[in-house]
């Protein structure tokens, strides 16, 4: 074990909820760190975004020391420690399962608890098996993780051959890691994930789903869907975008879109808003180059590729396609300022309303089709209209609620669990 390194960083840069809890479980005789993303974040100079704990204790000894503390998960349970507006995963260390476990049925799912060691030898990368005592500043290291940072390797844990087999999506995983970090892939592990990204269809299409969100959330994520054609895997999650990398003209439509999607804010949290981003860059290379050219209905409907793209493959929801498809299709519309400049208009309240507008104008910034003097109209008449938009929501929402209530007192008077009102009561 490697305890050599510390981490270069400040200490207000840990959040102090989790090293409360780091205390209060260790106060208790139990071994505690934090563990994963967080401690590769702090030692390579990135503010972490979340903190995850991992400790001896039992999922109800947890709950049982932490306040405001949740035991959740089946096949792998762990504990939710919320604080604020935050939460906090507070994990047991795992091991690998063995010969003799396959005997015990108490056991279910992914909860065979363990050591820090062992725990740190079933996680996926070195680099993510780290830990970090907070309250003596120390850092635990039983993979070579820390030379690892330093060489700037993203290497497997184990035989990369098996663990990729084991699960298919870390060949996903690894990638956006690779390019979250910047750091090069470990030779033996690149050619696994080559070799074995056929089995990647294999894995849920939810999961797959996620991992594109996350490669839409890397800083340019032309990067690694380049990558991801280069090593076959878009073959086997994308057949779509693999046909779109296989032509340059399509391919450099396609990547110009990626790399330029972060010119303007982008809600990294919201996915309608990244698949919309994505989807747009399919359509520039694939359906329709010409911005200025709106798509109509039958554009969509007639393509399969499209529709197989986002459904088949994102893994997008019917109301995310449809809120995607109509944020495009508005763009014609956004550009026609002089038909909406009657101040306070039905038509302009029409468009505010829209619940694709925002993405609408998301879009229309990205693909140029707004001048700044009609971007800004459109931000004048959103500020404006506001106020008129939220009433009429308002107004709707207790129209619904009241409905709603209509349709239980009816079911209970039909079941006879209350009385009927009489024409006197009304």
């Amino acid at each position: 074990m490697n305890e050599k390194i510390k981490p270069q960083l400040h200490r207000t840069w840990i959040d102090p909820h989790a090293v409360g809890i780091v205390r209060a479980l260790q106060k208790a005789g139990h071994t505690t760190y934090l563990v994963g993303g967080c401690v590769r974040d702090l030692l390579l100079g990135t503010e972490p975004k979340d903190f995850d704990i991992a400790s001896t204790a039992r999922p109800e000894q947890i709950r049982n020391l932490i306040h405001r503390s949740f035991v959740i998960g089946k096949r792998f349970r762990l504990v939710l420690v919320k604080r604020d507006l935050q939460q906090f995963e507070v994990a047991t260390f795992r091991r690998e399962q063995n010969s003799s476990d396959e005997k015990d049925t108490s056991v279910v799912g992914d909860n065979l608890f363990g050591s820090p060691k062992e725990d740190a030898h079933r996680r996926d990368f070195t680099i993510n098996s780290l830990f970090f005592d907070p309250i003596s500043d120390r850092l635990i290291d039983y993979c070579q993780g820390g030379m690892d940072l330093q060489q700037r390797i993203v290497r497997m844990i184990g035989d990369p051959n098996l663990r990729l087999l084991e699960d298919p999506i870390r060949i996903l995983r690894a990638l956006r890691l690779a390019h979250m970090t910047g750091f090069q892939l470990e030779s033996s592990l690149r050619l696994a994930m080559e070799k074995h990204s056929y089995s990647l269809p294999s894995t849920a299409l939810p999961r797959r789903r996620e991992e594109f969100l996350k490669l839409m959330r890397l800083k340019d994520p032309a990067l690694a869907f380049q990558e991801a054609y280069d090593l076959d895997v878009l073959k086997y999650i994308s057949p779509q975008l693999h046909n779109v990398m296989k032509q340059t003209e399509t391919s450099d439509l396609f990547l110009h879109h990626l790399r330029h999607i972060h010119d303007f804010a982008v809600n990294k949290q919201n996915p309608v808003e990244l698949f919309g981003l994505l989807v747009l860059a399919y359509v520039r290379a694939m359906v329709q180059p010409d911005a200025e050219t709106p798509l109509k209905t039958s554009d969509w409907q007639d393509r399969l590729d499209l529709n197989i793209f986002m459904r088949e493959e994102l893994g997008m929801f019917k109301f995310e396609q449809m809120r995607v498809i109509k944020a495009i299709q508005m763009q014609g519309i956004l550009k026609k300022v002089s038909d909406f400049s009657r101040r306070g208009s039905k038509r302009q309240l029409a468009v505010i309303r829209n619940e694709s507008f925002p993405l609408a104008m998301t879009i229309a910034q990205r693909d140029y089709i707004l001048n700044s003097a009609e971007v800004l109209f459109w931000q004048q008449v959103y500020i404006q209209m506001h106020p008129q938009i939220e009433a009429m929501d308002n107004r709707s929402l207790h129209r619904r609620r009241r409905r709603r209530k209509k349709v239980v007192e009816n079911q209970l008077q039909e079941a006879g669990l209350v009385p009927a009102k009489s024409d006197t009561d009304l």
